[in-house]
């Protein structure tokens, strides 16, 4: 697909996305309906209506491209998919039933199963966060549009991690002591990819876990931003696997971290 046609479609993306932002917004002031899936985790009526918004768009602006979603079984049992979309509705849906800020709105766009572009929006905390190629990754907070590059924001001599959890386990803790990690905050959803890319943070470490479309938004917007991707093992990581479990993963401003 040429660079052309995956930026008109992104741009062409970021009013549904605010949208799909403010539904969830005043879905949640309302009062959310909530109930636990077959996985144990929660859904609402907000994920589902952002998951009706962005699909149709989605499918307005690239018919032949599939859809997975977390929130629908369409196209999951397709084998060895290469171009298609990955769409979590609401990335952090505990945060957005407890009225707490770190959830997002994601769609990632995987090209030959790897990341091209990306769409996130944080509604709560009014951050929109977009990329389709190298090298032009933004945020669009308030109207005002800034190129993300991944440029140190933290101190001096300090490396600031990201973490999903406040406990942190053997194994991550042994890769922070490695790489030079000096402090650490929790952080939910895929919020912590554009804190990577806009340089408010370094590093971020995980273990195997979550989906594909827990990250695949968040990897593009880095990586275009001039982040690093890996898995412990610095390999890439590739979309479209078996149940579209992750990998490890290792998220890096850039190789010097200093």
């Amino acid at each position: 697909m040429p660079e052309i046609e995956i930026k008109d479609i992104v741009k062409n993306l970021i009013d549904a996305f605010l949208n799909a932002g403010e539904v969830s917004l005043n879905l949640r002031k309302k009062g959310l309906t909530k109930k636990i899936k077959s996985d144990n985790t929660p859904v609402s009526n907000g994920d589902l209506e952002v998951n009706r918004i962005v699909t149709k768009r989605l499918l307005e602006l690239t018919p032949d491209i599939p859809i997975v979603s977390e929130e629908t079984s369409h196209n999951k049992s397709i084998k060895d998919l290469q171009n298609f979309w990955l769409v979590d509705p609401i990335d952090g849906t505990y945060e957005y039933i407890n009225n707490l800020e770190e959830f997002t709105i994601n769609a990632g766009l995987i090209i030959n199963r790897r990341p091209v572009a990306g769409l996130i929006n944080a509604p709560a905390k009014k951050r929109m966060f977009y990329a389709y190629a190298k090298g032009s990754s933004f945020e669009l907070t308030n109207g005002k549009l800034t190129k993300l590059d991944c440029s140190k924001k933290t101190s001096n001599n300090s490396i600031k991690a990201v973490s999903y959890s406040n406990k942190i386990k053997p194994e991550i803790e042994k890769i922070h002591k490695k790489i030079g990690v000096t402090e650490y905050v929790k952080m939910k959803s895929s919020l912590k990819f554009c804190a990577i890319a806009s340089g408010e943070y370094d590093v971020y470490v995980a273990e195997p876990r979550a989906c594909e479309w827990d990250i695949a938004a968040g990897h593009a917007i880095l990586e275009n931003a001039g982040g690093l991707v890996s898995d412990f093992d610095g390999n890439n990581i590739l979309y479209g696997k078996e149940n579209f479990k992750n990998p490890s993963l290792i998220l890096k401003r850039n190789k010097n971290l200093l």
